[in-house]
């Protein structure tokens, strides 16, 4: 089943004093390109998130962000000595300020005092990195899971838009077939007026050159190996939208195929009808190659 490049997936999760929250993005792109936003002190991680997003996609831009936060800490808290000695000072010199000015204060209690920022210190804990790591990464390959699963429903619906434009490339294939065989009459009677003139000249001209010109003459009106080369296009394309694995690269160059072809059958067409189903079909080939861009 094809895989598109286009998805989206979130997830949360928490362990220890940790809480977290995860996003991928991912968009189309010639190739994998990984955007990985986590944060720098989780040593190993963006590493072990790079190796399993590999593992599991092939092309894609692909972005992964981690919101990290700590709960509560659990540590003790302790006074800070310096700040209080720091405090005390400057209390003591407002009140000697005020008593010089005359002014009347209100005495401060401790528990004033203590509530200024930065008196209270917390006991850091450790962090564990290595657990840590450890549970994130076991938590993202539920949320890569989630992302891919996202990608292969846009890739089933991708897979129905393909097959119906090859039914319509197929359809018009064929319809390029009967107008050319429609318009033989009129094909064989321009080839005569050409090879009229051709034969004006062929006094001044060798047999060699005159045997190129009309070979030139059959082969410009010839449609033939257009329309079976399309059909085998048209083959192709089946086989590799319902190949496993990633084929958009291929579907990509095969869309490049069909265009060419298509291209030379509306040069070679010398008919209106014939003309119009050329473009036609120039205009589903391209409908169809901008929905294989987003293949993986």
């Amino acid at each position: 089943m094809l895989q598109s490049m286009t998805g989206f997936a979130a997830g949360q999760g928490a362990s220890g004093d940790f809480s977290w929250t995860w996003e991928i993005r991912g968009v189309n792109a010639k190739g994998l390109d990984l955007r990985i936003r986590v944060p720098d002190w989780v040593e190993g991680l963006e590493a072990a998130l790079r190796k399993q997003i590999t593992g599991a996609l092939k092309r894609g831009n692909v972005t992964v962000n981690l919101r990290l936060s700590r709960v509560e800490a659990g540590g003790s808290q302790r006074l800070n000595h310096q700040q209080l000695d720091q405090v005390l000072t400057a209390l003591a010199e407002i009140e000697q300020q005020a008593i010089t000015r005359h002014v009347s204060l209100a005495p401060s209690t401790a528990a004033e005092i203590i509530a200024l920022r930065g008196m209270m210190e917390q006991d850091e804990e450790a962090t564990d990195t290595a657990a840590l790591q450890s549970a994130l990464v076991e938590d993202f390959q539920t949320v890569l899971a989630s992302f891919c699963e996202m990608r292969s429903g846009e890739g089933a619906a991708l897979q129905a838009v393909l097959n119906r434009h090859l039914d319509e490339i197929e359809g018009l294939v064929t319809a390029a077939g009967a107008a050319a065989e429609a318009r033989r009459p009129k094909a064989r009677e321009t080839l005569k007026t050409a090879l009229a003139a051709v034969m004006e000249g062929a006094a001044e001209m060798d047999e060699d050159r005159i045997v190129q010109e009309l070979a030139l003459l059959a082969v410009k009106s010839d449609i033939t190996e257009e329309i079976n080369r399309l059909n085998a296009h048209v083959k192709a394309a089946r086989e590799l939208v319902s190949a496993p694995g990633s084929v958009g690269r291929k579907l990509d160059f095969l869309m490049q195929e069909f265009n060419r072809e298509a291209n030379t059958l509306c040069a070679k067409s010398g008919d209106s009808a014939l003309t119009a189903v050329g473009l036609d079909l120039k205009a589903v080939i391209d409908q169809m190659r901008e929905q294989v861009q987003n293949v993986e």
